[in-house]
């Protein structure tokens, strides 16, 4: 990026690749290894720091102001290491920290939540805000954990998967208004 308001590294040869109809905000520092897919938004002054391996970011997903997304490198007995894989129409609540995670298509992490290495939350699972998700837990389909640490706290119905469908909706339309007024633009 060309913007001085977004720092995009290069590190150890590894350069971030970001979709062109992604949307960064001001103040994200983007370095090394880290994908960044189509309809993706990364918001104001989040951290994605892929310099020991790497870090995907899917189609439609969100991650929002100030969350901090890492990675551990490779190490004995885990020669990948811990890299974190975010799939497609996941929402990333403000001020999450994510770190050498899995969360499939459709996860949700909640406002302050955190994870650690070796997590998995599968497809329509959710992290509550501010919950703690331990190292190598994983978190079923459909299912809501909450706590420090985070403990199962209930099934997700429909309704509520619905609903967190349309936040993603919501963000990727948002982030092209958001885009539209950094460049100048007006809104019609």
């Amino acid at each position: 990026m060309t913007r001085s308001d977004i720092t995009i590294l290069e590190i150890h040869g590894k350069r971030p690749r970001i979709h062109d109809s992604a949307f960064v905000a001001p103040g994200c520092r983007i370095i090394g290894d880290v994908e960044i897919g189509p309809d993706a938004s990364v918001w104001y002054n989040c951290v994605l720091r892929g310099d020991v391996t790497r870090i995907v970011i899917g189609a439609r997903t969100n991650v929002q102001d100030g969350t901090v997304i890492h990675c551990d490198g490779p190490m004995p007995g885990r020669p990948e290491g811990y890299p974190t894989l975010i799939g497609d129409d996941v929402l990333i609540g403000h001020m999450a920290m994510i770190h050498g995670t899995v969360i499939e298509d459709r996860g949700f992490v909640g406002f302050a939540a955190q994870t650690m290495n070796g997590c998995v939350i599968e497809q329509d699972g959710m992290l509550a805000a501010g919950a703690l998700l331990a190292p190598n837990k994983r978190i079923p389909s459909r299912q809501l954990w909450s706590g420090r640490p985070a403990t199962f706290m209930r099934d997700l119905d429909d309704r509520m998967l619905a609903g967190l469908q349309m936040g993603v909706k919501h963000y990727a339309e948002n982030a092209k208004h958001h885009a539209a007024a950094l460049n100048g633009q007006t809104e019609g």
